[in-house]
């Protein structure tokens, strides 16, 4: 008589805190834009709730579905073959921000279903050459699918391009590559993370404004800015203060303190803050929520590093292990970038709060991800 599974109830219980968290914070970050410019203050938090629907519905099915079903190359190489075609056709399909592919009023980013695709194919792919990691057979292929879909999501997205690239490194560590190829894929990544920055204006603009915010610098380099640099940058500036999310930002996290100023009654989302129910909800939650609110969410990933590392550890597979230490790292490295943001530890860069911000796309990935890493936690013991 097979075995009856028991549910990861630690990690299950934080996903959906995590989830209904996110949906509270959407409507109290969104509401007054909602209602000022959709005409309806629940616009974007029924939006994420029909997501919510979708996404727990894919999380279960997942959960539900032994992970070693995945384990064949007639489900790694599809993921990844559509994703990688759903990448060429946002070119075509939105000319101007190479991000969306639309079906009327629902809206799907390449992107986003790229980190769950990526990291089944690599760990099937490391599973199935786990004895040969450092044979140019095995890395030439895998060099190839990584720059492949890092690649594609780059032009767009150079964000979720760099959760991608750290994902698929931590993993390789881990499977025994050696250190040589390791500082390799390292000089590879920062070329082309260099390149990518200097190849938009606003993201050379945002890394600038980040390093030398005053532009003091850049003047000493180009005291008559006419060169090509001052120019060049110039092309990407949409506001003045190139530095206001950032500031925004660390104001409503200041504001809050210890406690916060009671959910709803933040007042940084009042159009002070851009993006206030996407990429820098976390802001709300710490004008809102003070720091236990922002400590709790913090808390929350770290739970998920902790299910997946055990998962990980404990797991008798390789495909299984590899799996596990994909997802979890995708998880916690896209969470722990988004928070460093809003806190200004790094540029701003768009790229949303895993479950708390608001976004279909990312929701889907995400519970996806989820799913599968609840299916791997509950086989590991």
């Amino acid at each position: 008589m097979a075995q009856k599974l028991k549910t990861d109830h630690i990690l299950f219980a934080t996903v959906v805190m995590m989830v209904f968290f996110g949906l509270v914070m959407v409507y109290s970050a969104s509401s007054v834009m909602a209602d000022l410019k959709m005409g309806h203050s629940y616009y974007f938090v029924a939006r994420q709730l029909f997501w919510v629907v979708i996404a727990v519905g894919v999380m279960m099915t997942l959960k539900m579905t032994h992970y070693r079903k995945l384990q064949h190359p007639a489900v790694a190489f599809p993921a990844m073959s559509i994703v990688l075609m759903m990448l060429i056709a946002v070119y075509v399909l939105d000319a101007k921000q190479h991000r969306w592919i639309r079906f009327g009023f629902i809206g799907i980013q390449p992107s986003e279903l790229a980190k769950p695709a990526l990291a089944l194919f690599l760990a099937y792919f490391i599973a199935l050459r786990a004895r040969a990691i450092n044979n140019r057979y095995t890395l030439l292929p895998a060099l190839l699918a990584v720059g492949l879909v890092t690649v594609s999501v780059v032009v767009a997205d150079l964000g979720t391009a760099v959760v991608l690239m750290l994902s698929a490194a931590t993993v390789f560590f881990v499977a025994g590559l050696d250190w040589r190829y390791v500082m390799i894929a390292i000089g590879i990544g920062l070329v082309g993370c260099v390149a990518a920055v200097a190849a938009k204006p606003y993201r050379l603009t945002r890394i600038i404004g980040y390093i030398d915010p005053e532009y003091k610098i850049v003047y000493r380099v180009d005291s008559k800015l006419h060169t090509h640099v001052s120019e060049y940058l110039k092309r990407s500036l949409t506001t003045k203060d190139t530095s206001y999310q950032s500031e925004q930002s660390k104001i409503a996290v200041g504001a809050g303190g210890p406690m916060g100023q009671g959910l709803s009654m933040g007042k940084q989302k009042l159009l002070y803050l851009p993006e206030a129910h996407t990429d820098f909800i976390y802001a709300v939650v710490g004008e809102e929520l003070g720091l236990f609110g922002t400590v709790g969410v913090l808390l929350a990933f770290g739970v998920i590093l902790w299910r997946g590392i055990r998962a990980t550890v404990l797991i008798p597979d390789e495909f299984g292990r590899y799996l596990a230490l994909g997802v979890t790292t995708m998880l916690v490295v896209q969470g722990l970038m988004n928070i460093s943001v809003v806190l200004g530890m790094m540029p701003t860069k768009g790229i949303p709060l895993p479950m708390i911000s608001f976004g279909g796309s990312s929701l889907l990935s995400t519970l996806a991800s989820l799913g599968i890493l609840m299916n791997v936690s509950e086989h590991a013991g």
